[in-house]
């Protein structure tokens, strides 16, 4: 599967900044989230509706879509949970009081639950999803902005701005960004389809890869390597 470009929503006039991107299972298409919970479609990605025209108590933060690719969930940073196409509701933290922000989903590989990640490092889990442990009692030196789940669903790694990888499950540990003096924090994780290596992605658009992840170019200006 090769990564197209398939359109943007650069020359739109945006009510709300874009937060997420999340691909179609084919790689041919994506979908963009907004903050407001408005969906842009490209390539084979379909609209199955969105939260654009809801009065939301907090942001949107995070877009993951179903493994058919005909559904999608929204997450807010108060951990609400919005469901669209085939996606189902397995839950949500919207009832809780938070000690810090959702940053991320991550649908398990049945599309039968899914995992809310904490800036603090915080799992919440939901449907099948298992709790394989968290970085919630962890003095992090920078918050957790990402999750990202094995292909078994038997572990995730989570990203720290600064670089920082954790392991739980059978998630192995490839390298990290921890170490290095970053022109911008990392804002992303993705792993490779054999889950043995993982992109991460600064806000600069600097690509950092380890094990099997291989670089294809970044926005940066610059290649950046482990």
């Amino acid at each position: 599967m090769r990564a197209g470009y398939f359109g943007s929503a650069a020359g739109l006039d945006l009510q709300s900044p874009i937060v997420a991107i999340a691909p179609t299972p084919t790689g041919n298409g994506y979908w963009l989230a907004a903050s407001d919970g408005g969906i842009f479609t490209y390539g084979d990605a379909r609209f199955h509706g969105s939260a654009g025209n809801i009065a939301l108590r907090n942001p949107i933060v995070a877009i993951a879509p179903t493994p058919t690719g005909n559904g999608y969930w929204l997450a807010a940073s108060d951990g609400g949970i919005f469901t669209y196409g085939d996606a189902r509701f397995h839950g949500s933290a919207g009832n809780i009081a938070l000690r810090n922000p959702i940053v991320a989903i991550a649908p398990t590989p049945t599309g039968n639950g899914y995992w809310l990640a904490a800036s603090d490092g915080g799992i919440f889990t939901y449907g099948d999803a298992r709790f394989h442990g968290s970085a919630g009692n962890i003095a992090l030196h920078s918050p957790i902005v990402a999750i990202a789940p094995t292909p078994t669903g038997n572990g995730y790694w989570l990203a720290a701005s600064d670089g920082g990888i954790f392991t739980y499950g059978d998630a192995r540990f490839h390298g990290s960004a921890g170490n290095i003096a970053l022109h911008s924090p990392i804002v992303a994780i993705a792993p490779t389809p054999t889950g043995n290596g993982y992109w991460l992605a600064a806000s600069d658009g600097g690509i950092f890869t380890y094990g099997d992840a291989r670089f294809h170019g970044s926005a940066s200006g610059g290649r950046r390597r482990r």
